[in-house]
């Protein structure tokens, strides 16, 4: 704990609140960096926390919680109203506060702010305004001492605020579980921890409410759309140890206000979040409507096809010629196919037709890294599904926002999203609600690979439904049937062992049946051995690893490649964070959707807003005083102040699952130890099908015979499916 009184500001984010400050303690000036928001010089801080060592500035205290106590005495007064924290005074005006009032200028701010036009050009309207100012200052600053108190995230202290201003306080003492919700993301056990020193009963309404809420919201995040009725009120009776009956009422109440909706699909009594309910039932419908609209194909559809493998040099097999005649004559079809039977030349195909058309279309993926690749298969542009529909973020909502929707449709007469298998009910929901009513849709996947991060798993339902018009290819070309990666996924996706004696000449076993040597065998490939030996250079590498933690997880492997690919140097800047410690050339990940990122074009005008979970970078610059982190993000370059740098972390190792929608010239897969949900056979079959040109096992047979084993696939409570199956049969 240190005690002081603050001398200056180096720096602060007025979002969020992350402040480095200069504090004047008893053994002198230091450095007191944390989220403190509003803390102006001349206030008195008591912070706790403890000391960390920045690799430039040395010793700085970390603050985990403040109390703050307003100046005391003429000289600190000053300091404070000076320093330009109340909005509408200046230096000039605090001299003159502090010289007609004294010690009292801050009371009479705040209390009575019509003596305030003794000074000579305050008027009465300007002294309301400064009081105004003052006392929406003291509202934070209670709003924060509260949260502080209580254990709470003080991060939370700015949005709060800019939601209900100085109604805040009494917001949350009113309901504490307001905070459970989406928008907010506090755990329940926190919001449930205030709510016991408020007073709230165990089966407070409110609190049963929102625990039913946070169970449904919480399982989002595991990919259920619903969950059954009868496992919401198991699951919610764990957490908030009430009875069954009492959790029966509070959920009928919800169903009654429409906060949820309760509905018998898919074989269970379906528990949904308004939203989610909404989102699902529009996919379902749109897409049903779509599926029963036939278009007439074009008369001279044989000689276009004809003309298009010419333009190609290819010839078409069946089934390419059957997916490009299918979109001429449907208002939407799903592509799909395992590795090396021609997705890409059929796509190619479909686009051709389109351009053929006059069609404009739109070409799109869920990843930054898939839409690049996607724009380089088709040789034109291509984007983000976010950024096609101009997505921004609702501060006061707290949710994103799409500027493209119903209202303001989408230009496109045409759009083929690739990756499909990695967008959840809700962005698909977004995506088709931006369609024009005459707009063609191409959904191309794959729905062996892992599922959306998000809930659902809309391109699998859609394709089992068979209600969408749907192209499986299923030959494998003679060229791509060379490659033991296309052999390998083909036979993990069967079940198959893959031959890992063969060595082929793009498909590598090396045994290392411990950590330790895995990943030292792992960093050797990366720092020596392909780029030496097969010229793959560092940065066209990536590391794959089914889980986080253990001895070849991605936290400790991205230690190790750090420490062998970037070491530091002295003209390398670097900045610590967390466990983390970034620096000038480091590969990073964002781990987060954060659409209020501004980033600019590498050596251009354009600019735009949003860096998305999955992003994948590289820090070019590190300010010399630890300010800002730059990171490009394949030419899109983004700022990152040190309250943002917990939304990055290394990326010279990553999860499967993070790889997903991303393609790299090598790949090697960590496949030591791990937990049995994450050695699965989708995990192995996603990590091979990530590899252009090279992959690399390193690690024990037996537990990549474990991965092909094991099909078993989390089960997904998901209506989609189901909704659809029930309107195919009216079409």
């Amino acid at each position: 704990m240190v005690e002081g009184t603050v001398s200056s500001i180096v720096f602060q984010n007025e979002d969020n609140g992350y402040t480095i400050l200069r504090l004047e303690a008893g053994q002198g000036e230091i450095t007191v960096v944390g989220c403190m928001p509003g803390v102006a010089p001349g206030e008195s801080l008591t912070v706790r926390g403890g000391w960390v060592r920045h690799p430039s500035y040395g010793e700085q205290f970390k603050a985990e919680s403040i109390e703050r106590r307003l100046p005391r005495g003429v000289k600190e007064v000053f300091h404070y109203l000076s320093s330009g924290v109340v909005k509408g005074v200046g230096q000039s005006t605090a001299r003159r506060l502090v010289e007609e009032f004294g010690e009292d200028a801050l009371t009479i701010l705040a209390e009575e702010p019509e003596k305030l036009t003794c000074i000579k050009g305050i008027t009465l309207k300007r002294a309301q305004t400064m009081s105004e100012a003052f006392r929406q200052q003291m509202g934070m600053r209670r709003l924060l001492e509260f949260l502080s108190q209580h254990g709470l995230p003080v991060e939370l202290g700015a949005a709060l605020y800019r939601r209900w201003g100085n109604a805040a306080l009494d917001v949350i003492r009113a309901n504490p579980y307001i905070l459970v919700s989406e928008e907010w993301g506090v755990d329940f056990a926190a919001a449930d921890a205030l709510g016991v020193d408020l007073g709230v009963e165990a089966e407070d309404p409110l609190r049963l409410e929102a625990a039913l809420l946070f169970e449904l919201s919480h399982n989002l995040n595991n990919g259920h759309s619903f969950l059954p009725r009868g496992k919401l009120l198991w699951a919610t009776a764990q957490l908030s140890e009430a009875g069954e009956g009492v959790l029966e009422r509070c959920l009928d109440a919800l169903l009654e206000r429409g906060e949820a909706v309760q509905e018998e699909i898919a074989g269970e009594t379906a528990i949904y979040l308004a939203d989610l309910y909404t989102a699902e039932a529009y996919v379902a419908q749109r897409l049903a409507d779509m599926s029963a609209e036939h278009l007439l194909p074009p008369d001279d559809l044989p000689k276009l096809l004809r003309r298009l493998q010419k333009e190609q040099k290819i010839t078409y097999a069946p089934q390419q010629v059957q997916a490009v005649e299918l979109a001429a004559s449907c208002r939407v079809m799903l592509l799909t196919g395992d590795p090396g039977t021609g997705k890409t030349t059929t796509l190619r195909g479909v686009l051709g037709l389109f351009d053929a058309l006059g069609l404009d279309t739109a070409l799109a993926a869920p990843t930054g890294r898939a839409a690049k690749r996607l724009g380089e298969l088709c040789g034109t542009q291509a984007a983000t599904i976010h950024r096609l529909l101009e997505t921004g973020f609702d501060p006061y909502s707290g949710r994103l926002v799409f500027n493209r929707d119903a209202d303001d449709p989408l230009p496109a007469d045409a759009v083929i999203v690739d990756e499909a298998s990695m967008v959840d009910v809700h962005l698909m929901a977004a995506l088709l609600s931006a369609l024009r009513e005459d707009c063609r849709l191409i959904l191309v996947g794959d729905p062996d690979q892992l599922p959306s991060v998000g809930p659902g798993c809309v391109f699998a339902d859609l394709i089992r439904s068979r209600v969408v018009p749907t192209v499986r290819l299923t030959e494998i070309f003679r060229q791509a049937a060379q490659s033991a990666i296309v052999r390998s996924a083909h036979m993990v996706n069967g079940g198959q062992m893959p031959d890992l004696q063969a060595n082929d000449n793009d498909f590598f076993f090396l045994r290392r049946k411990d950590p330790v040597s895995a990943a030292e065998t792992i960093v050797d490939l990366c720092r020596r051995r392909l780029p030496e030996r097969m010229g793959i250079p560092t940065d066209q590498i990536q590391v794959l690893s089914p889980t986080r933690r253990r001895g070849t997880g991605t936290a400790s492997l991205n230690r190790a490649l750090q420490d062998a690919l970037n070491p530091p140097r002295e003209d390398k800047g670097e900045r610590r964070f967390g466990e983390y410690i970034f620096r000038q050339g480091d590969r990073v990940m964002q781990v987060k959707n954060n659409y209020d990122i501004l980033w600019r074009e590498e050596g251009g005008t354009e600019s735009g807003m949003g860096v998305f979970n999955g992003d994948i970078g590289t820090i070019t610059s590190v300010a010399p005083r630890g300010e800002t982190v730059t990171v490009d993000f394949d030419g899109r370059i983004a700022e990152y102040t040190p309250d943002m740098l917990g939304e990055l972390e290394p990326a010279y190792a990553v999860t499967v699952h993070k790889s997903q929608g991303s393609e790299y010239r090598a790949v090697i897969l960590a496949a030591v130890d791990g937990a049995p949900m994450l050695l699965t056979r989708g995990v192995l079959y996603t990590a091979i099908t990530r590899a252009r040109s090279l992959f690399i096992i390193v690690g024990d047979e037996n537990v990549v015979a474990r991965m092909v084993e094991n099909d078993r696939q989390t089960r997904r409570y998901s209506g989609l499916r189901a909704r659809l199956s029930l309107l195919g049969q009216d079409i």
